[in-house]
């Protein structure tokens, strides 16, 4: 179809692969936002519960540390396991992201927008 018009027959070849790698990583979006992480803190006393993405959907207090003359404690090892169950969804998303980009043919560093 596009014989004839030089470098321009690959131009579809080049769409046609945009929109397969629009596909599939529309389809990993969907999965980090489906996959739930873990950050802990104390020895896992606090345990938060995030997406891959980094939504934290949970917490999980173990009630031997619910002292009232503790509460900064607990107020730091809250944001702690927050900051973990967050980096760990980012590093799974890194993850994710690099099997994809590798899959592709592409590097395996390429720095998608997404």
């Amino acid at each position: 179809m596009f014989k004839g018009l030089g470098g321009f027959g690959d131009m579809g070849k080049m769409m046609k692969a945009a929109q397969e790698m629009q596909a599939k990583m529309a389809e990993l979006q969907d999965s980090l936002a489906r996959t739930v992480v873990i950050g802990e803190a104390g020895a896992g006393l606090v345990k938060a519960r995030a997406t891959a993405k980094g939504e934290v959907t949970g917490l999980d207090i173990d009630p031997s540390i619910l002292v009232p003359s503790e509460k900064e404690v607990l107020e730091d090892l809250i944001l702690a396991a927050i900051k973990d169950a967050q980096s760990r969804g980012l590093q799974r998303s890194a993850e994710e992201m690099r099997r994809l980009t590798e899959a592709m043919g592409l590097p395996a560093d390429m720095k998608l927008p997404f």
